[in-house]
């Protein structure tokens, strides 16, 4: 159902909690492959991703040119790019399988919430809040993108100065879901 696409530089340490906690997503079936795009780290990034069972490969140029890479060899429909270091929430398993099977459109996407575990009502609420008044959504949050609407905007731009903020912004707010489920950083 994804293929999960992380790009990686010297990212070992980041690496190991996000490939952790997609573990669940993997043993529900959601989670068909991932892939890590690095840039020839020279930490242990490789061995980790070997240990957990990810596809690695290595290719020179910018994160947007390793995330085209990547999405070009993804053999499922929907690609979930994730940074080293995120974390998403339990429920977020059942959020996706429902947007992928229920909500989405050929031409939408979707992110998850920012946002903390176990975070304050309060925070809670601004976080929601800034949602609702068309906060843009930041490539911390992940991003659940089918396929073929991804090839369609032409993949991760190689000009941009930030590809993934990039991407997000052609994709536009309107064709962007919030999931309920949050995405937060590990350190």
């Amino acid at each position: 159902m994804l293929s999960v696409i992380i790009a990686t530089k010297d990212s070992e340490r980041a690496l190991v909690p996000t490939l952790a906690a997609l573990v669940s997503g993997a043993t529900a079936g959601i989670i068909s492959e991932v892939l890590i795009a690095d840039s020839g780290s020279g930490d242990d990034t490789a061995a980790v991703a070997e240990v957990a069972g990810c596809n690695f490969f290595v290719l020179d140029g910018t994160t947007a040119r390793r995330l085209n890479a990547a999405a070009g060899k993804a053999r499922a429909r929907w690609l979930l790019f994730l940074r080293p270091g995120t974390l998403l929430d339990a429920p977020w398993i059942g959020d996706a399988r429902r947007f992928v099977e229920l909500t989405a459109r050929p031409d939408s996407a979707a992110v998850f919430r920012r946002g903390a575990p176990m975070q304050s009502g309060l925070r809670d609420a601004l976080s929601l809040l800034a949602s609702a008044l068309g906060a843009r959504p930041r490539p911390e949050q992940g991003l659940l993108i089918p396929k073929e609407f991804y090839a369609a905007l032409g993949g991760h731009s190689e000009t941009a100065a930030d590809s993934e903020t990039d991407l997000i912004r052609r994709i536009g707010k309107r064709r962007i879901v919030r999931l309920p489920s949050i995405a937060y950083s590990a350190t």
